[in-house]
């Protein structure tokens, strides 16, 4: 069963997100072996914080997910200099991941200020969900969906139409 991560930084604090989410990951249990990990965001006590002080707690939260990166693991950074791709091509990633032998991949959303440019560089895949912006928050309940609709698509299932 192939291993698949959401690491993320923050945590949940709306009812309704944390119970689709949770939703999702029950569903993804029939196909892989789904966990969520949740790092703390680096705080910033200045209002205005320089661009050195932003770049300085990215790259700890950085450090903090790519030491929760199971080894082997192929890492997808969501952002927004990704590649946007469709649900068939994200089913058929994880697909072409499961059946290497090396299956296990880290999902990776970033905290509000984005991702550390060592993460970036670390991923196998840069995802964007688009050009909108969303919360994290709501992020974190797309990507879920939407890696249970690619795992229903790899199993032939009837959900994706």
């Amino acid at each position: 069963m192939q291993n698949i991560d959401l690491i993320c930084v923050g945590k949940l604090n709306a009812k309704y997100f944390a119970e689709g989410v949770a939703e999702y990951q029950k569903r993804l249990a029939a196909f892989a072996s789904f966990r969520i990990i949740e790092l703390p965001e680096e705080k910033i006590e200045e209002k205005n914080a320089s661009g050195a002080v932003v770049k300085k707690a990215l790259e700890k939260e950085g450090k903090a997910i790519l030491s929760n990166v199971r080894k082997g693991a192929a890492i997808v950074a969501l952002c927004i200099e990704g590649k946007q791709i469709s649900s068939e091509e994200l089913a058929r990633f994880l697909a072409d991941r499961a059946g290497s032998g090396a299956g296990d991949v880290a999902f990776v959303i970033g905290s509000s200020r984005g991702l550390a440019e060592e993460v970036k560089r670390a991923a196998a895949l840069k995802f964007s969900m688009g050009r909108i912006t969303m919360p994290h928050q709501l992020a974190r309940l797309v990507l879920t969906e939407q890696l249970y609709r690619a795992c229903t698509i790899n199993a032939g299932m009837k959900y994706h139409k």
